[in-house]
């Protein structure tokens, strides 16, 4: 439905509308109790006036729209069918959103704009604020449209957004729908302010509207005048509707326990759909039921007679494309003058692939303060060359910093962005939330939409950086499924991956030994605008044949320095993991063929750390080869202190990496 429609029509057709929500969520009961689908259900009656306000403002292939589990009517205004929503809720593969991956209520839409969300409610604030990023710089006269209840307002996550938002006058609308309760916790539990929006009002440039969510002509207005806003490139506006919750919170709350049958009663008679009816004709009404029940019938055979998801598509979609492009073998590793810094490669390799792509974005904190690039100089020049449209600073916030990347690259699959993530590794801790639902974004939404983002972080210790400014993360986020995680130790590894990574799809932890940056030993050869390395392809750094000592990062150096220290007594390998995740399982099983022992080594604490995997695939599937059992040398199991001296008594040392290959040659 157009905006700005009024008259007799528009009653009939919201109450067309919020009748089928109804229906729907009435269904769904059923079918749960029927044991069929909607293992998880949460009714949208009671919200029905601003839910229909919003679906029917949304314009389908122009605007962003994100939901939560509640918004059955906002979808249904928007432009889903009714046989759309019943295949969600029977986890069908059909299933517009995630062909069943996602759970039942989480209604989604891609193909024309209806946004899929996780269920961490409120979360997809945040990407609402990035996509309308993308909508300004590319002049598309679209809107970001964000929907939650009151409770999630309580997130940090949101207030990073709200803030964001206003901050950069982004076309965005916020609605909150507040029912007066977080499952079982109310609203005064919650905040001092009961309307709380009231929470935002100090920020600047953000047009807060409030209305009666039952209220269908109140709601319209609402949402009409905050468009408006929005559209004269004022700000972002939020419209906070006072709803009721008519039923229980989901399928699994039993309300009873909270709410008296005296509130309960009352909140009955707030009931929008009966006024609705009210105000049309008995006979208008009961054509309007009669056909939606029809078509809500048809809706059901059809959509229980759907295919489900077969068990081999799990394997569908789970980790986005690679770069396909020409990708050549290892070169040569010649000395040169053409030899450049880790640091050098990484600046270099930025500015080369952000004039190859003009799609192309990057932001962080620190990153674009006039002449300096960061907190270690890496994106020099990056905004005086790209200008503050593409190259900008962002808030010392690091889940909204993650967050808005998931949403900027929702705008278009042609988009790249690269994000500091956080100043050192060990600060990226807040966006976890943002991380881990990133990672199965691809997979959850059945491969409709993948986000575009590398990652980069400067990691690890041998700095005297102590705690926040040494700690290593490659584990913690290699347990993620959907993820790429690489860790080049040499300046021409790292100008490969760094451009691989932002030639692929999906997301890549880019993490850098920020101890390297400027040493001797990590230099090398400057291959030009178009040297990639492959995701999980090792490099042999130093050939042997009676050990092996596979490692990544700064440890590879130390591991060169022993192999030259033996080296007239024993033969030693230097296998270069650079890609953690994926693993070059295979070049492993070449390099333990030739020499049966296997010695790993990382700079990452040692329990639960990538050593314990490797070492798992190892005598998974190299068993055959070994002469001698698997080794590690890794960090102590205790935080990196500050002091120089626990530093070294923390991290592993060249001595110690000497003592555990002696051990192992001599075995």
């Amino acid at each position: 439905m157009a905006r700005g429609t009024g008259g007799r029509y528009m009653k009939a057709n919201w109450y067309r509308l919020a009748y089928t929500a109804r229906q729907i969520d009435e269904r769904a009961a059923r079918y749960i109790r029927r044991g069929m689908g909607w293992s998880y259900h949460a009714r949208c009656s009671g919200h029905e006036g601003i839910q229909i306000a919003l679906g029917s403002a949304f314009r389908a292939n122009q605007d962003f729209l994100f939901t939560y589990y509640r918004d059955t009517a906002t979808v249904l205004a928007a432009g889903m069918t009714p046989y759309e929503l019943m295949l969600n809720g029977l986890s069908k593969a059909g299933d517009t959103g995630s062909g069943g991956r996602h759970m039942s209520n989480h209604f989604a839409k891609p193909s024309i704009g209806i946004q899929t969300v996780s269920s961490c409610t409120g979360a997809h604030t945040l990407h609402a604020v990035g996509v309308a990023r993308g909508i300004r710089y590319y002049g598309s006269g679209g809107i970001a449209m964000s929907s939650q209840g009151e409770s999630s307002v309580s997130e940090g996550y949101c207030y990073e957004a709200y803030n964001g938002a206003s901050r950069e006058k982004l076309p965005v609308l916020f609605v909150i729908q507040n029912n007066g309760y977080g499952i079982s916790v109310p609203v005064a539990e919650q905040t001092a302010n009961l309307c709380v929006a009231d929470n935002f009002t100090g920020l600047k440039n953000l047009l807060i509207l409030r209305c009666d969510g039952t209220d269908f002509e109140n709601s319209h207005r609402a949402i009409q005048e905050a468009l408006a806003y929005i559209q004269s490139g004022q700000g972002p506006a939020m419209v906070h509707a006072q709803c009721v919750r008519i039923g229980a919170h989901s399928n699994s709350d039993a309300q009873e326990l909270y709410r008296s049958k005296e509130e309960l009663e009352e909140a009955k008679k707030q009931d929008p759909l009966p006024k609705l009816r009210a105000l049309l004709t008995p006979k208008e009404a009961e054509k309007i039921e009669q056909e939606v029940e029809a078509e809500l019938d048809q809706a059901a055979l059809d959509a229980e007679a759907a295919p489900v998801p077969t068990a081999q598509s799990v394997f569908d979609f789970a980790l986005s494309k690679n770069y396909s492009g020409k990708i050549p073998l290892n070169p040569p590793f010649p000395k040169g003058e053409t030899e450049e810094k880790l640091r050098e490669a990484i600046t270099r390799t930025l500015h080369e692939e952000f004039a190859h792509n003009p799609d192309s974005f990057m932001w962080g904190q620190d990153v674009a303060s006039k002449d300096k690039g960061g907190v270690f100089n890496l994106t020099k020049g990056m905004l005086a060359k790209f200008g503050p449209k593409r190259i900008f600073n962002g808030p010392i916030a690091e889940d909204f910093i993650v967050g808005t990347a998931n949403g900027l690259s929702r705008f278009s699959p042609k988009i790249r962005i690269v994000i500091e993530a956080a100043q050192f590794a060990d600060y990226v801790w807040p966006a976890m939330e943002q991380i881990v639902q990133m990672s199965h974004e691809y997979w959850r939404s059945n491969g409709q939409f993948s986000p575009n983002v590398v990652l980069r972080l400067a990691s690890g210790g041998y700095i005297t950086g102590g705690l926040y400014h040494s700690q290593n993360v490659e584990a913690i986020m290699s347990h993620l499924p959907g993820v790429r995680v690489v860790y080049p130790a040499f300046a021409d590894d790292a100008a490969g991956l760094l451009r691989m990574a932002m030639r692929s799809e999906g997301i890549t932890f880019f993490l850098e030994p920020k101890h390297l940056y400027n040493r001797n030993e990590a230099k090398g050869p400057n291959y030009g605008p178009d040297h990639v390395v492959e995701f999980g392809k090792s490099r042999v750094r130093r050939p042997g044949r009676d050990l092996s000592i596979i490692t990544y990062g700064n440890t590879v150096w130390m591991a060169l320095q022993v192999a030259d220290q033996l080296a007239s007594q024993y033969d030693i390998e230097v296998l270069d993991l650079r890609s953690i995740k994926p693993l070059d399982i295979a070049g492993i099983a070449e390099s333990l063929k030739k020499t049966g022992r296997a010695l790993i080594v990382h700079e990452d604490h040692q329990f639960n750390g990538i050593a314990g995997e490797i070492t798992a695939q190892i005598n998974e599937t190299c068993f055959e080869y070994l002469d001698a059992p698997v080794r590690r040398v890794a960090a102590l199991d205790i935080p990196i202190g500050f002091s120089k001296i626990l530093e070294t008594a923390i991290l592993p040392q060249p001595d110690q990496i000497k003592q555990a290959a002696l051990d192992l040659l001599t075995y």
